[in-house]
Formats: C-alpha cells, sequence, structure tokens
C-alpha cells in the first residue's frame, strides 16, 4: 500500500558539489530525510528507471535506506540494485552505475566527515554517468525543497538486504547484489595483479588502514584473499556506524594508527589508507609521506607500468589549488593538461570528452576515466603495480621523480572560524589589489601573474570564478580560496608552492617561509582577521 504523507518544508536542503551533508541529528527530524529524496525523485522523474543504491555504513544508512527503497516503490522506480546489506563504496557504485547502464543511483554517505549519532551524515547522488550531478540539478532539487508538501512511501516491511538475489515490492524489482565481486573484476582488468601478486610472495609487506569504513571488506579480499597480502595487514575493516570513534578522513593527523606503524623502527614497506566512502587515499613508505599533489604526477608520469594504459592517455587535469607537480609531466609526455575549478564534476566533463584519463586534487583524491568519481583503492594499486613493476621503493620512486621534475614544496595553512563579512571582504580587497602586485618584487620572488582564476569549461562553454593566484617567475605560487562560508564562519585556504630543483630534502614548512610572508602581507592577514599564525598546517 503506498501513503502519501503531508510534510512540511526545511529551509536547509541545500545540496552541494558532493550532495547533502547534514549532523546526524538534524536529519533525524521527523521527514527530514524524506522530503529530501522526494524532492529528488520530484525533480529526475524516476518512473520506470533503474538505480543503485548502498551506502558507507554510517549510522542511520539501514533506516535511511529501506525509507529510500520504500519511497523509489511508491515513485514507480523500475528497478533497484543494492549493495549487500546495504554496503557500497563511492567508487564501487559508481562502477555498478556504468556496468549495467541505470539511470543513476544513491549513495549513502558523508565522505570522509565523522558518523555516529553526534557525527555526519550524507546522501549523494549521481547520474547514468556514474559521477555527480550538475548544479543545475542541484539548485532543481533545492528549490523542491523549499516548496514540498508530501511525499510518497510504501507502507510495508523492510526489504531483507542480507541475501543475495532478487524480490519484489509492489512492482518493482529489487536485485541485492555483491558490492565487492564486480569492483575487484574492474581492478583485475586495469592493473597487472600477477605481478603485485608476485611481489608479495617475495616478501613484500604492507599495512592498509580501513579506518573502520566501507573499504574493509574490499581490501581484505583484494589486498589479503586475491593479491596475498599477509593476513592482518588490513587494519580496521569492520565498517561500523560510528567508525570506531574515528575520524575517516586519511591524512597524517586522523590516520594516526598507520603513520606511527609506518613511521616505526620495523616499518613495513608500504602504507596506504581510505575514508569513509572510499574515495580518498593516503600513501605511504618506510618513514615516508606522499602528497597528494606529488602522487598524481608519478601515477602520471608512470602509466606505461599498467596494462589498462600502456598505449597511452588522453591527458591529466588536477584542481587549480593542486601543486603543479603534474603540470611538469605533462609536457614532458606531451599530453593534454588541464587546471579546474574544486568539484568533481569538472573532471567528469574532460572524462566524457576524452580530454583527460587521470586527474586528481590536493584534498587526497585521485581517480581516471574507469569511473566518474575518485577511487582510493586504485590509487593504492597503480602504487603497488609501480612497485612491483620498478622493483623500487615509495621513497626512490619520489626521489627519482623529484631528481627529474624537480620537487614542488607545497603546503596548506587554514585560518578558520573567520567572522563571514569579514572574510569576504578581505577577499575582495585581495581582488582589487591583485592588478597592482603583478611585476612587484618580494625578497627572492618577482610576481608574474597575479589574478581571479576563472576556468572555461571547453565542454559545455561555461566559465567559473574560483579563488585567486599569485604567480611567480621562479614557479613558485600563492593561492588564496574561503571555504564553509556561512553564518557560523569562514576558513580562509592558503596553499603554498615552491618549486625546487636541487634542494630535495629541506624542511617544507621553511620552505616556504617567504612565501606566506607574502601572503600575509598582500592579504593583509594579521590586520583583518587578528590571526598571527594559521590553525591548521596541512
Amino acid at each position: 500500500m503506498i501513503d502519501t504523507i503531508k510534510t512540511t518544508p526545511y529551509m536547509d536542503q541545500k545540496m552541494g558539489t558532493a550532495g547533502l551533508r547534514k549532523k546526524s541529528k538534524v536529519v533525524l527530524q521527523p521527514n527530514y530525510f524524506e522530503n529530501f529524496i522526494q524532492s529528488i525523485f520530484n525533480v529526475i522523474s524516476p518512473q520506470g528507471k533503474t538505480y543503485v543504491i548502498g551506502g558507507d555504513g554510517r549510522f542511520y544508512n539501514d533506516i535511511a535506506i529501506q525509507k529510500l527503497i520504500k519511497m523509489a516503490a511508491a515513485n514507480g522506480v523500475k528497478k533497484l540494485i543494492v549493495g549487500q546489506n546495504g554496503y557500497l563504496s563511492t567508487p564501487a557504485s559508481s562502477n555498478m552505475i556504468l556496468k549495467n547502464h541505470t539511470d543513476g543511483g544513491f549513495v549513502l554517505t558523508a565522505s570522509h566527515n565523522p558518523g555516529g549519532e553526534n557525527g555526519d551524515f550524507g546522501i549523494k547522488f549521481a547520474t547514468s554517468t556514474g559521477g555527480q550531478c550538475s548544479a543545475q540539478v542541484s539548485e532543481r532539487i533545492f528549490n523542491e525543497t523549499q516548496n514540498i508538501s508530501e511525499y510518497k512511501i510504501m507502507n510495508s516491511a523492510d526489504v531483507d538486504l542480507s541475501q543475495i538475489g532478487s524480490q519484489k515490492l509492489l512492482d518493482m524489482e529489487i536485485e541485492v547484489v555483491d558490492p565487492i565481486k564486480d569492483y575487484v573484476k574492474l581492478m583485475e582488468g586495469i592493473f597487472d595483479f600477477p605481478a603485485i601478486r608476485k611481489l608479495f610472495a617475495e616478501g613484500f609487506t604492507m599495512r592498509f588502514d580501513a579506518m573502520n569504513a566501507v573499504t574493509g571488506p574490499y581490501a581484505i579480499e583484494i589486498f589479503e584473499n586475491v593479491l596475498g597480502a599477509a593476513k592482518g595487514s588490513v587494519l580496521n575493516s569492520t565498517p561500523k556506524p560510528d567508525f570506531g570513534g574515528l575520524h575517516p578522513d586519511p591524512n597524517l593527523v586522523y590516520a594516526k594508527e598507520l603513520v606511527d606503524i609506518m613511521y616505526s623502527d620495523d616499518a613495513p614497506d608500504f602504507g596506504a589508507a581510505n575514508d569513509g566512502d572510499g574515495d580518498r587515499n593516503m600513501i605511504l613508505g618506510k618513514k615516508f609521506f606522499v602528497t597528494p599533489s606529488d602522487s598524481l604526477a608519478i601515477l602520471t608520469d608512470n602509466y606505461a607500468y599498467i596494462p589498462a594504459y600502456k598505449n597511452g592517455i588522453f591527458g591529466v587535469a588536477k584542481s587549480m589549488a593542486t601543486s603543479t607537480a603534474v603540470a611538469r609531466v605533462a609536457a614532458r609526455h606531451n599530453i593534454g593538461y588541464y587546471e579546474v575549478p574544486t568539484g568533481w564534476k569538472y573532471f567528469v566533463n574532460l572524462m566524457d570528452s576524452r580530454r583527460i584519463t587521470f586527474c586528481g586534487e590536493e584534498s587526497f583524491g585521485t581517480g581516471s576515466s574507469h569511473i566518474r568519481e575518485k577511487d582510493g583503492i586504485w590509487a593504492i594499486l597503480f602504487w603497488l603495480n609501480i612497485i612491483a613493476s620498478s622493483k623500487k621503493s615509495v621513497e626512490e620512486i619520489t626521489m627519482e621523480h623529484w631528481k627529474k621534475y624537480g620537487r614542488s614544496y607545497y603546503l596548506r595553512f587554514d585560518f578558520d572560524g573567520i567572522k563571514t563579512d569579514v572574510a569576504n571582504d578581505l577577499m575582495k580587497n585581495l581582488e582589487n589589489k591583485l592588478p597592482s602586485l603583478t611585476g612587484k618584487t618580494y625578497g627572492e620572488f618577482k610576481i608574474k601573474l597575479a589574478e581571479v582564476f576563472t576556468y572555461h569549461d571547453p565542454v559545455d562553454n561555461s566559465s567559473t570564478s574560483n579563488g585567486m593566484r599569485i604567480l611567480t617567475e621562479d614557479g613558485s605560487r600563492i593561492v588564496f580560496r574561503l571555504s564553509g562560508t556561512s553564518s557560523s564562519g569562514a576558513t580562509l585556504r592558503v596553499y603554498l608552492e615552491k618549486l625546487e630543483h636541487e634542494k630535495l630534502r629541506e624542511d617544507p614548512v621553511a620552505m616556504v617561509e617567504g612565501l606566506l610572508k607574502i601572503a600575509f602581507e598582500v592579504a593583509e592577514i594579521r590586520e583583518r582577521t587578528g590571526k598571527q599564525k594559521a590553525d591548521i598546517i596541512t
């Protein structure tokens, strides 16, 4: 039986580039989740269509997925493909959408944000491309949430998602599938699994931290069962609603257990971690950290080791804030190169038009055109394939890369909790000042160009402005961006990059000190915010 439930709008259901992310307690409000899902259905017209559903296993996922299934049936969806027990990583979901030619999919995740009742909850809606929906569709969904008056839902028992197979709810087919099998097959078709298997058979050791999130079972199957890594190589492998109290963000701060292992005297050969939904990655060697910017450059430079890419790649793209390390690789290989605003959707346009094969962001996201999302395990397997083929360590591979291309000393300085009007005034003042900066000299740095970064999409001819940048004649950069602008304040993010060809093992903070002084001066950070130093350096 279909129930039509009267409801009233919530005013904060704005959908960003990565979907809806809210505190769990916000989503637990009566009809909050239902309003948002019905608004999506009202926009996408789901009658007779097929969708993929899964999530990262965080708090409220199990209840929300059951609601979503019942609402899909009530709204005329023809078929749902659901990960067993409701689990599905974001990369696996994108693959499943593409493999089955579905009309899109829903992934219930807040990515790298904490979980639990006091944590965060999120929903991503993907289109038939396997990637995020457009800003235009997101805006239509938001507008719908502001006017919704009712939603439709089946008045029925919960669906059993524990058993693989097909069942019916009203006229809708529900196919419960193994969330791991198709993804493993995809990876086997890209990488040289026999070479990696031989690497482990010869005694190579690794630790992978799943951070009690969704990729734990994927990692057990791929690294331990298929490739033969020693049992116990995967840490925190069981997905938990609150991630076991961990913050599932794969960086040097939150993946502390892995970092401590990799910087110990008896460290394994290789370390890696994923985030909550499996799209981010961190790479470590013995007492050695690879920045995401360097990782993208190294993967691009070594694409010929990978069976799926050995005949060449179309090109590579990075977010503007990401270091220019990959630009030098693209130039040497004579492949396409693009700088885009922050947001994976910009990469999708370039992938779909066959302008790029690889892409990445400084925030630990790397991917390729095998799907339309960033993919943490893909990046880790890429590194393992390079190691197996080159017979070199993580540190050796990185050091050789720096000697060949130079090293981009690269850090991000976050100034948190700035009043929104103060942050906006700072950026406006800086924008007005940019034209006068070109040609000026500050210490060892002469400014070559100072501008608002504007991206002209070669596919849809749209233009997007995203932050400001100062380029110096020696190849160094300063980038300014605002993040999290809201009634609670904003974060000013300052990205500093110093290109060095000789000094390759220096302290990164010391290397960018001169650029930091320029950033403070030209943006008037101290005078306008009262902050004497950054709150967080990454």
